[in-house]
């Protein structure tokens, strides 16, 4: 199955064998230190910069109902982004299990790995960050 939304996420995850859960990092795009003119102006138009993790989170299946609902949980942590990276594991039965894969997640995306993850917009659609 293709996953062009969160909704397709879900359903995806819904129908796995195993419950699973849902590992999400919220990043903000910002300008790299010390920028050069080329970089700026991509900016500015909405393509490069850095992706800046500001707040990760796990949830299971039956904690979420839609990005609607994610999103407007992650207001009240006050601190904006611009995508969310999700990936899922099988739910495991030890809490430090998803703790040490956000670490992981975290660090992968600090690094630039994006490609393990799904990018999603505000809106809950998947996005091609390349």
């Amino acid at each position: 199955m293709t996953i062009a939304t969160f909704s397709d996420l879900l359903q995806e995850a819904r129908q796995q064998a195993k419950p699973q859960r849902l590992l999400f990092v919220f990043v903000h795009a910002e300008l790299p230190d010390f920028p050069d003119a080329e970089q700026r102006r991509r900016f500015e138009q909405g393509e490069g910069g850095v992706l800046v993790p500001v707040v990760c989170v796990d949830k299971s299946i039956d904690e979420l109902s839609s990005m609607a609902a994610l999103v407007e949980e992650s207001r009240r942590t006050g601190f904006e982004w611009d995508l969310v990276f999700a990936a899922a594991m099988d739910d495991p039965a030890d809490d430090a299990d998803v703790e040490r894969q956000l670490q992981r997640m975290t660090e992968s995306l600090q690094m630039g790995n994006i490609t393990s993850f799904i990018a999603f917009d505000h809106q809950g659609d998947a996005v091609n960050v390349g």
